[in-house]
C-alpha cells in the first residue's frame, strides 16, 4: 500500500547541503503498524512528511495506494492528500472557535458529498467523546484534544494514518489510552498506521519498531508490550 523507493531528503544551506534523509526504501503492506524513532533531529517529522505528501523528496518516489502523490498538480495532490491520508501532530492543531464536532468535519468541507455528521458522531463515540459534541477545545483536557484530533485524522477513512509525537504532550495515563485507541481504530480499519515518537513506551506498543540515525532507516528489535 505504501512503497518508499531511494527516498533522500537535503536542504542547500549557505554553508553547503544538510543531508537529512538518505537512500530509504520501505514496501508496507495495508495492515501493518510501525513506529519510527531516533535522536532529535534525525529527520523523523520530514520523513513522516515526505511519506504524507507534505514535502516532496531530493530524490526517489513515494507512492500511496500505487499513485505517487507528487505527481500530481497542487489541487489535486491537495484532495489526494486529504482524502487518503488522516494526520495526527503532537499540538491537536484543533480550530479553537469551533465545537468538537465542527473540528472533526473539518477535513469534509472540500469532500465529496457524505453523511460526514453521523460518521464524525460515530468516531467521537468511539474515541469517548460524545458528551463533549458541542464543547470547544479549551474547554478540554490535553487528552481529549488529542482524542478529538484522532476523530479528525479518521473522518474520511484514510488508508495511511500519519502521527508525529502524538502522546508527546501527554501525561502517562492520557498517553497509553490515546495509544490503545490509535492501535484499536487502525486494526477496525485495516489501514497503515506510522508513529514517530521519542517514546520507547509507545513504540513497543507497534508491531515493528524502525530507528533513523544518521540519515538511514534500519529495522530494531525491542520488547513489545501486549495491545490492549
Amino acid at each position: 500500500m505504501l512503497e518508499v523507493r531511494n527516498v533522500s531528503k537535503h536542504y542547500d544551506t549557505p554553508a553547503g547541503p544538510v543531508h537529512v534523509i538518505s537512500d530509504v526504501t520501505l514496501s508496507i503492506p495495508r495492515g501493518s503498524a510501525l513506529a519510527v524513532m531516533g535522536p532529535s533531529g534525525s529527520g523523523k517529522s520530514t520523513l513522516l512528511y515526505i511519506l504524507g505528501a507534505l514535502e516532496p523528496p531530493s530524490s526517489g518516489t513515494v507512492t500511496v495506494d500505487a499513485q505517487n502523490p507528487y505527481l500530481l498538480a497542487e489541487q489535486a495532490q491537495a484532495a489526494f492528500r486529504n482524502g487518503k491520508i488522516g494526520f495526527v501532530f503532537q499540538d491537536h492543531c484543533l480550530l479553537p472557535q469551533c465545537s468538537v464536532l465542527e473540528n472533526v468535519m473539518v477535513p469534509t468541507l472540500v469532500a465529496p458529498p457524505g453523511d460526514y455528521r453521523s460518521r464524525a458522531r460515530d468516531l467521537l463515540d468511539r474515541v469517548g467523546l460524545s458528551h463533549r459534541l458541542h464543547h470547544l477545545p479549551g474547554e478540554l483536557s490535553g487528552g481529549e484534544k488529542q482524542r478529538v484530533a484522532i476523530a479528525r485524522a479518521l473522518i474520511r477513512d484514510p488508508l495511511l494514518l500519519l502521527c508525529d509525537e502524538p502522546t508527546g504532550n501527554l501525561d502517562r495515563d492520557s498517553a497509553g489510552v490515546v495509544a490503545s485507541l490509535l492501535l484499536e481504530l487502525h486494526r477496525d480499519r485495516g489501514s497503515v498506521l506510522i508513529v514517530v515518537t521519542h517514546s520507547l513506551e509507545l513504540a513497543t506498543r507497534m508491531p515493528a519498531v524502525w530507528q533513523l540515525a544518521g540519515g538511514r532507516l534500519q529495522r530494531i528489535e525491542v520488547p513489545h508490550t501486549p495491545h490492549t
